[in-house]
């Protein structure tokens, strides 16, 4: 089968699920809306979503499953955020590969807003209450030719506010086409597609579906990628980006989903550096609230990156990344030799 017979094969249902759910995710007030936190500080510096970096960075798998094929074997991934006051945002993974194509990763991802004051009708205190979000996801990915990779995540949703919880359950699919000869990677992710299993009261709530695609493309010899990505594609009317009514022109919409990085990587992948812009942080936070910046390095077989961004208006954002390889070398199943060539660590 031809690869472009074979993309049409496992694409369509892909997008055309993903589209038969646009309806239900017009409308209504979202849930674990902190599933669209960074978890990777390579991809928040690309201003903070992307779908198409093919690198050896464990993180990458939460934004789209089809990148665990470009992992280490036996890696392990942490991530620390800081996101507002008084909370502790991080996230954790783990990748393995299995058998000669296939790679599974078992991951879990967390906010933790520390205790809040608890209130009555007229604002007097009763106490303190806490509040958290979590992830509990496991996925798996298969290498479907020498260019084409597709995943999936399962999801299993929780929050706590103050002693009233929901849970939920979510599948992410991911499909991504690497052309290392021309240094170009296109991905396609249907993100967060399920339900409520129990909500907090008799009203479910619809969770943060979102159609996603992602182009990264290296120039020439140079070592430069440019990144281009469109998402929340689900969402097109006035009145889910202007609360109070006020008319939105359509150039603003359409910008509102796109998302722009470009990152360096030198010293033969050893040591990179990104900066991103994202239009809808850029338009909701004002000034420069849409633009990123970051850098890593790896050492041996450890990979350490940071990034700055701004994700409220309170106090600005930083990601911390750090992972460890336990195997030296990558196995057979990595989707890209030339990752396999940019990341070897500092001998």
């Amino acid at each position: 089968m031809s690869f472009r017979k074979l993309s049409l094969h496992i694409a369509l249902p892909i997008l055309l699920f993903a589209l038969s759910l646009t309806s239900y995710a017009q409308g209504g007030k979202n849930i674990f809306d902190f599933l669209n936190l960074p978890t990777s500080s390579h991809a928040m510096a690309l201003g903070g979503k992307n779908i198409s970096l093919i690198e050896d960075d464990a993180s990458l798998i939460f934004q789209n499953p089809s990148l665990m094929s470009s992992v280490s074997d036996k890696t392990l991934g942490l991530n620390f955020l800081t996101y507002m006051q008084g909370s502790k945002a991080g996230s954790i993974s783990y990748v393995q590969a299995h058998r000669e194509r296939g790679t599974w990763a078992s991951m879990v991802q967390f906010v933790g807003y520390g205790n809040i004051p608890e209130t009555d009708s007229e604002g007097n205190i009763l106490g303190t209450a806490g509040a958290l979000d979590m992830n509990a996801a496991f996925g798996y990915s298969y290498l479907l030719s020498d260019r084409w990779v597709g995943g999936a995540t399962g999801k299993f949703l929780y929050s706590n506010y103050a002693g009233y919880s929901s849970i939920g359950l979510a599948v992410d699919l991911g499909l991504n086409y690497f052309n290392e000869d021309k240094d170009f990677s296109f991905s396609v992710v249907a993100a967060n597609l399920g339900g409520q299993v129990s909500a907090f009261g008799d009203i479910a709530e619809s969770l943060p579906m979102d159609l996603q695609l992602g182009i990264s493309k290296g120039i020439g010899r140079l070592p430069l990628r440019l990144h281009l990505m469109f998402y929340d594609m689900f969402h097109w009317s006035n009145d889910y980006y202007s609360a109070s009514g006020e008319k939105t022109s359509g150039f603003k919409i359409f910008m509102n989903h796109i998302n722009l990085g470009a990152d360096l990587t030198l010293y033969q992948g050893r040591f990179w550096l990104g900066m991103g812009y994202n239009f809808r942080r850029g338009n909701d936070l004002k000034g420069a609230a849409g633009l990123t910046v970051g850098a890593g390095i790896n050492i041996k077989r450890i990979k350490v990156g940071m990034a700055y961004g701004n994700y409220h208006s309170g106090a600005p954002t930083l990601s911390f990344n750090i992972a460890y390889s336990f195997e030296k070398n990558k196995e057979k199943n990595s989707k890209s030799s030339k990752t396999n060539t940019d990341n070897t660590s500092i001998q």
